[in-house]
């Protein structure tokens, strides 16, 4: 059987293709940038994978195992699983280029219509190592991450683990979107032909391994065609005094000597020490070797770690060498019987390579001289690790950062790592990228955050699994762990009790982002409003903290008065401090207003009112504009405090037609009884999937809200879904054998009655039958008894149950607005009280 030893964009091919398909590389590259990569696309495979490496049982562990290198432990499939994952792709996003979303054309500084992002290169052009099975695959990922077409070349000696690894990773993404940028190669350095062909497209070229191998591809690299060396570095441990003196600090060097063998960059090949007397070198050398004498034996000879005949010649020519200049003074030898280890102490500072395999070098550096002795190797050195008082670690980080490193960890860390690390003192998916920048029209693109919102609609992965209510996200909410509950709010209760809900705080910063953009579509202007934020706060109710957050990424004035109980009060900081925008809930923003009216309309310099948690009627929005001279009045933000913004309106919108935060979530319109989809423009369940959490996994949550779907381009110009809301499912009541809504009341006591106040329904049980009141405000002038003929005559279910059924009583009542019945956490009036229980 031909075995196809190449992958090219979805399929394995033998070398006459993979021949033929790379004299036509450069049309495959365009082909493939045409179409956009959404970042959440490779973040979704990647994590699907990573689950898969990290369980020995699953059958993606188990066919990727058989092309694992001879000798390697298959843990590494669970420690390469362990990298790819969401949380750690996404914090190295973030480090490195500053957003999980970093490929959005946003505004780089929310008072100016100036738009930046990172984009890709184009193609890179990878050229993996021989000796690190891992290193391949996480090459490909990083170019992904930053939206590149990549080619990688690997060793004709490797395995087909990345070519079958990268098929695995492709065959997540239903869209084909990953396939399309990833070709794996793998033919000898000899094949001059095939190199030229893969980087003389190429933006950029990274290679991994030493001198000799960035030359050699080096000469294939166009002009203008960025070069990323991964080269051979070298690190050592710097020790004070009072650090070689202590048991503990030898035992963490000898760990960081024997892991792995010396093979990573960041082994210590040399271990300094902060002083001049030859004697204490030569002491020390001899306590270290005792140290290493009590290790576990190397890995065994047939392990990828073991010495191959060259480097057994190198290790002892060096043995030797050292031997012979003892005869000198200059150096001092012990090693191992066996020769599985050495320690050669040298009177002599300048830094030496070490031949590895437990071999080290201990030399006297007095910190004095660091910088003049470790500066001339510069473009070599990578990893400190420092053993000293807290004040000498401070120090000395300087001192060796300035000779040159670029890494400083502590002894017995040497090796570690963490998510999103600068490597050889680089971020990678910087240097896979490009940073682009936009400048538009401040007159025309006001209210534009994010230029591709204007250029195309984004596509997220398709929600599965089965629906999530309230319960089914709320109980694994509290079972988080530590590092995925930074930051906990309570839900408003207006529907029942609060509910706790938790983010990590690099999720709540990505939400209140998005928040931000939405605003500035509603027609917020950062740079002129002064903006009052009258949204409640404390018993940690989040909309305060939200919108305060909010203010403080778009720069905006912001006065955080809070919603209070006295109302002249807040009115004269408004006045006082001229404030001409509003931000709270409508039922407390109407009592303010009504309360302090006079005052208010004196003042006369109120514009915007941006409002949330509940809705204004369009009679009370006439109120605003009629009454108080308000021009713009619109939602802040449509959401929940367990998924955060989920729309938000632009200058096109008004009542509760709302986008979608496309780029953050998707969207489903169900049947109110079923788990299908309703048809087109009928009213149904919202069921949400967030795609942006690092903490918890929200996919397809019923929030308990209704809506429908708003077909056709909005006339704003941008791509993202809209959505109109119908009023919340709890708002749908069963009322003498009927379905009865409190927005039909709302529509028919605005409309017909000409209601411009607050309106609540109350269900009570009675003796004979039960009884429905409607409660409106009083200060709204309306008649009682002609909204009750307009309810009757509007609403033919209600007639059917009062007039000609005589299953219910119809009562309606006004009311004083401060006796409706509200949230105690959030302010909001309740729309329907049902006391039957």
């Amino acid at each position: 059987m031909t075995v196809h030893h190449h992958y090219w964009q979805g399929e394995f091919i033998g070398d006459e293709e993979a021949g033929r398909r790379l004299a036509d590389l450069p049309a495959a590259v365009e082909d493939a940038l045409a179409a956009v990569l959404e970042t959440e696309t490779v973040l979704a495979a990647c994590d699907a994978l990573a689950t898969a490496l990290r369980d020995p049982a699953h059958p993606v562990h188990a066919r990727l195992a058989a092309h694992l290198p001879e000798g390697e432990d298959p843990a590494v499939l669970v420690e390469l699983g362990g990298l790819l994952g969401r949380r750690e792709l996404t914090r190295k996003l973030r480090r490195e280029l500053g957003s999980a979303t970093p490929g959005r054309l946003n505004r780089a500084d929310p008072r100016e219509t100036v738009y930046e992002a990172w984009a890709p290169v184009g193609l890179v052009a990878h050229i993996a190592p021989g000796n690190a099975a891992t290193v391949a695959p996480l090459s490909i990922v990083e170019g992904l991450l930053a939206g590149n077409v990549n080619v990688l070349k690997t060793s004709s000696a490797d395995t087909l683990l990345t070519q079958h690894l990268m098929a695995e990773l492709a065959a997540l993404d239903p869209s084909g979107a990953l396939a399309a940028r990833i070709v794996v190669l793998r033919f000898p350095s000899s094949r001059q032909e095939w190199l030229r062909l893969m980087c003389a497209p190429a933006d950029a070229v990274a290679v991994w391994g030493g001198e000799g191998a960035v030359e050699g591809v080096a000469a294939h690299v166009p002009a203008g065609c960025r070069l990323v060396e991964w080269g051979h570095r070298i690190s050592f441990a710097y020790l004070t005094v009072d650090a070689w003196s202590d048991a503990g600090t030898l035992d963490a060097l000898a760990g960081d000597v024997c892991r792995y063998e010396q093979q990573a960059c960041s082994s210590p090949q040399v271990v300094y020490l902060d002083t001049e007397d030859e004697d204490e070198v030569f002491a020390f050398a001899e306590r270290f070797a005792a140290v290493l004498a009590t290790r576990p034996p190397a890995v065994a000879a047939a392990a990828a770690g073991a010495p191959d005949p060259a480097e057994d010649a190198e290790l002892t020519t060096t043995e030797l060498m050292a031997r012979l200049e003892e005869h000198l003074g200059l150096t001092r030898v012990f090693a191992a019987p066996d020769g599985s280890w050495r320690v050669m102490a040298d009177t002599r500072s300048p830094l030496t390579a070490s031949p590895l395999h437990r071999s080290v070098w201990v030399k006297p550096l007095p910190r004095k001289r660091l910088i003049a002795t470790l500066r001339p190797m510069r473009r070599y050195l990578q990893t400190a690790g420092l053993a000293g008082s807290p004040a000498d670690i401070a120090e000395l980080s300087r001192t060796t950062l300035a000779a040159g490193v670029t890494r400083v960890t502590p002894v017995g860390a040497m090796l570690e790592s963490y998510a999103g690390e600068p490597h050889d003192g680089v971020y990678a998916l910087q240097r896979y990228s490009r940073r682009v920048a936009v400048q538009a029209d401040p007159a025309r693109f006001a209210t534009t955050a994010c230029l591709d919102d204007l250029a195309r609609p984004v596509v997220l992965p398709r929600p599965a699994g089965p629906l999530l209510g309230k319960e089914d996200v709320q109980e694994p909410g509290r079972q988080l762990a530590r590092a995925d509950a930074e930051l906990y709010f309570h839900s408003g209760g207006s529907t029942g009790a609060p509910a706790l809900s938790v983010f990590t705080y690099d999720d709540y910063d990505t939400q209140m982002h998005a928040a931000a953009r939405g605003l500035l579509a509603a027609g917020y202007d950062p740079v002129g409003d002064r903006t009052a934020n009258l949204f409640y706060c404390g018993g940690m109710y989040g909309s305060f903290i939200s919108f305060f957050s909010v203010l403080e990424r778009l720069g905006g004035v912001q006065l955080p008065l809070s919603a209070g109980p006295d109302h002249r009060a807040t009115a004269q900081a408004v006045i006082d401090l001229g404030a001409d925008t509003l931000f709270g809930m409508p039922s407390y923003l109407w009592q303010l207003l009504h309360a302090e009216a006079d005052a208010l309309r004196a003042y006369g310099g109120l514009r915007k009112v941006f409002y949330g948690g509940e809705h204004f009627t369009e009679e009370q929005q006439r109120t605003l504009r009629d009454g108080f001279g308000i021009d713009v009045v619109r939602s802040i933000t449509y959401g929940s405090t367990d998924l955060g913004p989920l729309g938000y309106q632009c200058t096109e919108s008004s009542g509760g037609v709302h986008h979608l935060h496309a780029d953050l979530h998707t969207m489903e319109i169900l049947d109110p009884a079923e788990d299908r989809p309703v048809a087109p423009g009928e009213t149904g369940r919202l069921v949400f999937t967030t795609h942006a959490r690092r903490g918890q996994q929200l996919g397809r949550y019923v929030i308990g809200d209704l809506g429908r779907e708003i077909p056709g381009r909005c006339p704003c110009g941008r791509h993202a879904p809209r959505f109109e809301l119908r009023g919340r499912t709890g708002d749908v009541m069963r009322v003498a054998t009927y379905f009865l809504n409190h927005r039909r009341f709302l529509e028919l006591a605005g409309e017909r009655g000409g209601h411009r106040g607050e309106l609540q329904v109350r269900l009570d049980g009675t003796d004979a039958r039960e009884r429905l009141t409607v409660r409106v405000e009083r200060a709204a002038a309306t008649d009682p008894e002609r909204l009750r003929e307009v309810f009757l005559a509007g609403y033919p279910e209600l007639r059917s149950a009062v007039t000609e059924e005589g299953l219910l009583d119809l009562v309606v009542e006004a009311v004083d607005g401060a006796s409706l019945d509200r949230s105690p956490t959030s302010g909001k009036l309740l729309a329907v009280v049902d006391a039957r229980r």
